[in-house]
Formats: structure tokens, sequence, C-alpha cells
């Protein structure tokens, strides 16, 4: 995986933060660059942490599905992509408080970064380097996230369902360029 394949995927990955932090931003009636740190460094840490812990998973049962590996990545971001699509067009916004204490931002790290742990597991099956690509992540997730709370703020919640909808349509393609690389198409 190259490095602008990589950043693509960052993006895409970091978009259910941004959709949230946008809503975050949206529920605070001042914000403040602390606020917007703190928002950054949950989602940011927890988009790297996830897919670490799922490259390790991955890791153990590499040898044995190596043969569909490329069928797994395509089906794994084919479910995450569809499911940020589903939820840009519900245009529900997450439960809009401002609340930035350890249980809010811990369950909504956690909530935001799972489809992060599966993309982890999936790379266990491709030529990743994991510490590279964790880090790149969790910096790409820091900066968008802390953006969005700025951007909640001022626009509110015009440009979430379109940064679901993005970021979904992105890791079904990122999906479907693996499997077609892996059956010679491309």
């Amino acid at each position: 995986m190259g490095l602008l394949e990589l950043f693509i995927l960052a993006v895409g990955l970091s978009m259910d933060a941004f959709a949230v932090s946008v809503c975050k931003g949206l529920a605070m009636p001042k914000i403040s660059v602390k606020k917007a740190v703190i928002v950054g460094i949950w989602f940011g840490g927890f988009q790297a942490l996830m897919p670490a812990l799922g490259y390790l998973l991955g890791s153990q049962f590499k040898d044995s599905i190596t043969a569909v590996d490329h069928w797994i990545a395509f089906i794994l971001l084919g479910i995450i992509g569809g499911n940020m699509i589903r939820e840009a067009c519900s245009g529900e916004c997450e439960k809009e408080n401002d609340s930035l204490d350890i249980k809010t931002m811990f369950l909504l790290a956690v909530a935001t970064s799972i489809d992060a742990l599966a993309v982890g597991i999936t790379f266990a099956f491709l030529k990743v380097n994991i510490v590279a690509a964790v880090s790149f992540i969790g910096a790409t997730t820091f900066i968008i996230s802390a953006a969005g709370v700025k951007i909640g703020n001022i626009f509110g919640t015009k440009y979430k369902a379109k940064a679901e909808l993005t970021g979904g349509v992105i890791l079904i393609l990122l999906g479907l360029k693996i499997l077609l690389e892996h059956l010679g198409v491309l």
C-alpha cells in the first residue's frame, strides 16, 4: 500500500470522527483550541489504536487464509463503507452535547473507530508498515477531527452527511481496488 492509498484510507476512516466532531462543535456555544485538541486526541488516538489491534488479531490467523485475504479486505471495507453511506443518508447527528468528559469521549472514540479495527485486520494481509500506517491514520484523524469541531461550530451539520458519504465511497473503492489488484485486473 502506497502513501497516496494510505492517505486516502486515513481520510476515509476519519470521516466518522469528523462527522461526530462537527456535531460536537455544533453543540458547543463557545469553542476553544483546547476543546478542539481534546476531541482530536480522543478520535486520533483511537483511530490509531484500533488498526494496530486489528493488525495483531489478523496476524494470528494470516497464514491460514492468505488465499482469500483480498476477498476479506473487499468485504470488510465494503461493509464499513456501506454503513457509512447508510448513516449519511439517515441524516441523524450523534446525540448533540458539548460534554468532553471521559465517559462520553471514550464511547464516541470507540464507536467512530470500530471500522479502523476491521481495516487493521486487512492490514495483516497486505504489505503495510503498521507503525507508519497507524501513526498516519491517527495524525490525519486528529487534524480532521479538531478542524471538525471548528467547522461544526461555524457551519453546523451542513457538511456532516457529505463527509460520511464521501468516506463510505472511499472505503468501498479501496476495497474494490484491493480485490481487482489481487485478481490481476489492475
